[in-house]
């Protein structure tokens, strides 16, 4: 974008969008932005603009096979929404969802700040400022149809696809390891989804210190009390209305969501 009016017209769209739950069925070219990074300077101006209460962060383009199908060699974030946040088990209206997909994450919460400064953060600074684990799953949405996607730098400016964030039960022993947990999506009781925490990065910690130094490189920095979704076991799940879903953590952790018509 030549001059900042069309990312300011974006931001006026995407907000919109956000606070009415709609979609942008057709997005103009020139308010696509022009690279990534504008995208995300999009993003932090809608989230000023609404002034929503944040929940932390999501975390997305863990896996190499959706970063290769985004054209992206490192992942993506987005800005998440306290009022989104939502107590297994749940009944969530799907009519009210945006082409939701069903994603199971490890949530982390911080119980240290992790602020800006100049000199890098290292996993173990990261992994010490955590608090608690639980098993997670992401109901994503974004304000663009699933069937006209605009390029990626769009996405990244609607948080990419933030939504709804449904905690499960607490993973008391995730200092253990989460690498060798197994997490199985069940759907209307028929398991459709497996993975395990080393299909994230390696290990769910991984993601969780690249966010930290990626907002580090941007003036930016993680809060105590923040949860970071880190990044989907399983994949996307379009889930439909009325389907039932028990998102398995191991054998300690489970994750219950009933989508309503």
């Amino acid at each position: 974008m030549g001059d900042r009016s069309g990312e300011r017209s974006l931001a006026t769209l995407l907000t919109d969008a956000r606070m009415h739950a709609s979609q942008i069925d057709a997005l103009p070219n020139d308010l696509v932005p022009r690279s990534n990074a504008d995208g995300y300077a999009v993003a932090v101006d809608i989230a000023d603009r609404l002034g929503w209460e944040p929940l932390g962060w999501k975390i997305a383009g863990t896996t190499q096979a959706v970063r290769e199908k985004l054209r992206i060699d490192e992942p993506i974030y987005g800005r998440t929404y306290r009022r989104f946040a939502h107590a297994s088990p749940c009944t969530l209206p799907h009519s009210e969802l945006l082409d939701p997909l069903v994603e199971c994450e490890f949530f982390v919460t911080l119980a240290q700040d992790l602020p800006w400064r100049d000199t890098p953060w290292s996993r173990d600074d990261v992994r010490s400022a955590i608090g608690t684990v639980h098993a997670g799953v992401e109901v994503a949405e974004c304000r663009f149809p699933n069937g006209a996607l605009p390029p990626l730098s769009a996405i990244l400016a609607d948080g990419a696809a933030s939504g709804r964030y449904v905690f499960g039960h607490e993973i008391p022993n995730w200092r253990d390891g989460l690498s060798d947990m197994a997490v199985v999506l069940d759907v209307d009781g028929q398991p459709r989804r497996h993975g395990t925490g080393h299909d994230v990065m390696g290990d769910p910690i991984t993601p969780l210190h690249w966010l930290a130094e990626t907002l580090r490189g941007r003036g930016m920095g993680l809060l105590s009390g923040e949860t970071i979704s880190t990044g989907s076991c399983t994949g996307m799940f379009p889930v439909k209305s009325g389907a039932e879903i028990v998102a398995h953590f191991g054998d300690q952790a489970r994750v219950e969501i009933a989508f309503a018509p």
